[in-house]
């Protein structure tokens, strides 16, 4: 499937157009070497909870800066309790780790499921304004957007690491 999309991408930029990204879901359940493949290949993961498994995988991940878009409302219902969810390990550790909802008509009660994963996130974790508005960062960095409206929500300098990159008005 890489290589694939590796030529797809290749014909649509010399068209103009922009490229697909490769955001498998990865880690949910399994064997890691699934999450080892997706390291190679992927620019983010949907999932990953099984990367607890391997403290040598979180510092790649780490290092690259993958993101890793979980659903701990999810993962509560189906794989793993909220208290034994890597989700603040991972957060804590600077993984590039997001909120993100899956299958919200089955494990989410409102019109808004991503709010309660962040409801969910401020009361089990209890995590400050400044700790979600990170996540919600991680969330538009890991995102397909184009660099412009990452930079109309993340501010203009968002590729510079550290307080250089970081505009106090949008994060």
């Amino acid at each position: 499937m890489w290589a694939n999309l590796n030529a797809l991408n290749k014909f649509r930029r010399e068209r103009g157009f922009r490229a697909f990204s490769y955001r498998p879901h990865s880690g949910e359940a399994g064997d890691l070497d699934h999450l080892a493949a997706t390291f190679l290949c992927a620019e983010s993961v949907c999932h990953g909870i099984t990367m607890k498994r391997s403290p040598a995988l979180q510092y790649l991940f780490y290092l690259e800066q993958i993101g890793l878009a979980m659903s701990p409302m999810s993962n509560n219902a189906l794989f793993l309790r909220f208290d034994k969810n890597p989700f603040d390990t991972f957060f804590k550790r600077g993984l590039n780790v997001s909120l993100s909802t899956d299958d919200p008509l089955q494990f989410h009660f409102t019109k808004e499921p991503l709010i309660e994963e962040y409801g969910m996130a401020k009361q089990i974790w209890k995590y400050s304004t400044a700790d979600l508005c990170e996540i919600a960062r991680n969330s538009v960095l890991q995102s397909g957007f184009e660099d412009r409206v990452k930079a109309h929500w993340i501010g203009p300098n968002y590729l510079l690491r550290g307080a250089a990159g970081n505009c106090i008005a949008r994060t």
